[in-house]
């Protein structure tokens, strides 16, 4: 078999997987397995009951001008790597890379936004040609979409010990994988404003940590077909603000890797314990898709 033929033969022998999960489930081979995503353990992290809302219940939830612009700007950001011709841009000079890394994202009401990531990623252009690594500029996968089935020991994680191991279900779509020699660097784009603070660093670094641990779990199968190769490490990740002109990439932090395996068992023992209490903090929560129907938000509101 090709590769394309492993990979379609990968996914079909792969273990049907939900959200509305019962651990009870673990024993039988036709009941499908938990699925996991970098955004909905960062529900969970964030508020339980709205995880339990969104997730398991699949209630519908407003569609925020937020979430609108993030979308127009993630597929114009991956549309500008898809045409980016290197051949053609190699031997412009440094104002005409500018020109034509604009004349490559759309015209709408993102226009500003999309000018500052054209600078952005001709100085990366201009830069990688000065270095002779013309060949790391373009990522090696552009919003690639990766699963992978692991077993989930109980004691992988000293704060939430489990009942059982259990098989669970990775699966996540990447910004963009960009290559260092062997090294890779996934890097996230986000479209919301940087907030200079601990808590934020945090976030992010939780945010990646999940790459990391989902691109190590994949069959090389998956990996290759994402233009990876199996021998390559994630070393470093970053993230990118381009409405606030901020740009970040450190080494992998092994701390937050922990942080990672304790929230997938956190996540784990909710689902074994039934409870998934609400965080309620009324600033946040005020603007909740489920604050009608949340019990927490109803009772501080009787306050």
């Amino acid at each position: 078999m090709n590769n394309d033929e492993k990979y379609e033969h990968l996914m079909n022998v792969m273990d049907e997987f939900t959200y509305d999960w019962n651990p009870e489930w673990a024993d039988d081979p036709t009941k499908p397995i938990l699925k996991i995503t970098k955004s909905s353990l960062g529900q969970f992290g964030w508020c339980p009951t709205k995880y339990g809302f969104s997730y398991i219940q699949r209630l519908p939830q407003d569609q925020t001008e937020a979430m609108r612009k993030g979308t127009i700007i993630h597929n114009a950001r991956e549309d500008f790597f898809n045409e980016f011709d290197i051949k053609k841009a190699e031997n412009m000079t440094n104002e005409e890379v500018v020109n034509y890394c604009s004349t490559l994202f759309p015209i709408d009401e993102y226009y500003d936004t999309y000018l500052d990531m054209a600078t952005f990623e001709a100085q990366r252009f201009i830069e990688a040609k000065e270095d002779g690594k013309l060949d790391e500029f373009l990522p090696v996968a552009n919003e690639g979409k990766f699963d992978a089935e692991i077993t989930f020991r109980a004691n992988t994680s000293k704060k939430f010990p489990l009942q059982r191991d259990y098989k669970i279900h990775l699966q996540g779509i990447i910004d963009r994988i960009f290559r260092e020699g062997d090294n890779l660097i996934p890097m996230e784009l986000k479209t919301g404003p940087w907030k200079e603070n601990s808590s934020k660093y945090t976030s992010m670094r939780k945010e990646m940590a999940f790459y990391k641990y989902l691109i190590e779990a994949c069959d090389d199968t998956v990996l290759i077909k994402n233009g990876i190769d199996p021998t390559w490490k994630v070393t470093h990740w970053s993230w990118y603000y381009p409405t606030s002109d901020f740009f970040y990439v450190e080494a992998v932090k092994k701390r937050t890797m922990t942080a990672v395996t304790d929230a997938i068992a956190k996540l784990l023992k909710a689902y074994e314990d039934s409870d998934f209490p609400a965080k309620y903090f009324y600033k946040s929560c005020s603007h909740c898709s489920f604050f009608g129907i949340c019990e927490a938000a109803q009772e501080d509101s009787w306050l």
